[in-house]
């Protein structure tokens, strides 16, 4: 039996089956850049970056030298009652590279998921109104203020009802649902009346606290807003005194070759949450926003024991740093169009090929069937695949592969990676993938 067996044998007892979505049976034992090991020794090219959650690669040896110099100083004294001179300077740090040119303040959380709650809350407190507008399509946090304005996944919602109320969840300008030759900015006009109709039939404006999008959707698909649909929703707020906030937990830092990815498109939020690959992995979330909106709730009313523990500041402040002499943001630009062409060249190859979406190193790749509807067990077939050749893709939406490698994969590294999935790819098409029997669903 083998290690990845064995411990997968034994953990399977005591965890819970809500608490992870299936893929491969492997166990991750640790990583470098942007290589992982499992128990078994084999060395895996990394294209999720845990979720989007390590952008500057794994156990990169500054942000765990400040980790480790960190922890020998101070590990916890809760920033909920002290301040640290550590966290202190993130919180100025992260103001200072925020969008906008106005006073900002911030709020530490845990994870993207409750920085999305917070977003509510202060939305909430600020213009003293109670609906919140989302996205279908949304993934916003498993807590339940973020899971209530989440609209992705059936199994975040079974069960456990009721949600957070006045929640009204409109659709995302998915591009891959445009009509044939509708161009974008009429896409965007079509998309924009269903955005108004709540508000043209039962949604009184001046009753809504805030509407929250990501700009580039991560686990919805990897899809891009049209400029169009964004500017127009952004001005209605404008003209409704609407907290505007974008959540960037996902796709901020680099990931989409540009350092947010509100910044693709002029805009500047009101508020924005981050997370994930803030301090690389480690448990730590922030909401930056206006001071007047920041001000606008007294404490405990967004208090955590941990938020903006002094070691995970530490890794932050190390992550910022790495991003910027690295230059992490272009690099990702630069890696990005080389993945963006292999993909578009193979989706010329391959019929199972849709549509390819790439922002930097962000891609959704569609896999489809011959009549171009969603093709879940291809999709399966492939990232199975291309993990018994030595690399980690998983899917979205069931038929979307997620391309996502952590911003300092090496060209050669990189070019491994998409002769790995060319592979599959062909694979694929000659018939020669077979999936391992399973006893649960794969993916979300």
């Amino acid at each position: 039996m083998s290690k990845n067996t064995e411990i997968l044998n034994e953990e399977k007892v005591y965890l819970a089956d809500a608490t992870r979505v299936k893929y491969f049976d492997i166990v991750i034992d640790h990583g470098s850049g942007a290589i992982i090991t499992d128990a078994n020794g084999h060395n895996y090219i990394d294209l999720l970056a845990s979720a989007s959650a390590t952008n500057t690669g794994h156990s990169h040896p500054k942000v765990v030298e400040a980790i480790t110099q960190q922890a020998q100083k101070l590990i916890q004294y809760t920033p909920a009652y002290f301040a640290n001179t550590t966290t202190a300077q993130l919180a100025k740090r992260l103001a200072d590279i925020a969008p906008g040119n106005f006073d900002k303040q911030v709020a530490f959380g845990n994870s993207g998921s409750d920085a999305n709650d917070a977003i509510i809350k202060f939305a909430r407190g600020y213009t003293g109104r109670s609906y919140v507008v989302s996205f279908i399509g949304a993934y916003h946090g498993s807590t339940y203020g973020s899971m209530s304005i989440s609209g992705v996944s059936l199994n975040m919602t079974r069960k456990v009802g009721p949600l957070l109320p006045d929640v009204i969840k409109v659709p995302y300008p998915d591009q891959t649902q445009r009509l044939v030759d509708e161009s974008d900015d009429d896409f965007s006009n079509r998309l924009f009346k269903q955005f108004m109709l709540p508000f043209e039939t039962y949604l009184p404006a001046d009753e809504v606290a805030l509407v929250i999008i990501e700009p580039i959707q991560g686990d919805g698909g990897i899809v891009k807003a049209p400029q169009r649909f964004m500017t127009l929703v952004y001005n209605f707020t404008r003209e409704h005194n609407i907290v505007f906030a974008v959540d960037e937990v996902n796709q901020g830092l680099g990931r989409t070759g540009k350092m947010w990815s509100i910044d693709h498109f002029g805009i500047v939020p009101d508020l924005m949450s981050i997370g994930k690959s803030i301090a690389s992995g480690l448990p730590l979330s922030a909401v930056v926003g206006r001071r007047d909106i920041m001000s606008s709730l007294s404490a405990p009313a967004n208090v955590y024991t941990t938020a903006g523990n002094p070691v995970t500041a530490a890794a932050a402040l190390a992550t910022l740093d790495i991003i910027e002499q690295e230059q992490l943001v272009l690099r990702s630009y630069e890696l990005g169009k080389i993945a963006k062409t292999f993909f578009e060249n193979a989706a010329q190859r391959y019929h199972f090929i849709g549509d390819v979406r790439m922002y930097g190193l962000n891609g959704g790749i569609d896999i489809v069937d011959n009549q171009g509807q969603p093709d879940t067990h291809a999709t399966n077939q492939l990232i199975y695949r291309i993990f018994e050749l030595g690399a980690i893709m998983i899917s979205l939406r069931g038929n979307i592969l997620r391309f996502q490698p952590p911003l300092v994969i090496k060209e050669e590294e990189l070019t491994k990676a998409l002769a790995i999935i060319d592979q599959a790819f062909s694979d694929l098409e000659a018939g020669k993938i077979v999936l391992p029997q399973t006893d649960s669903h794969i993916g979300w």
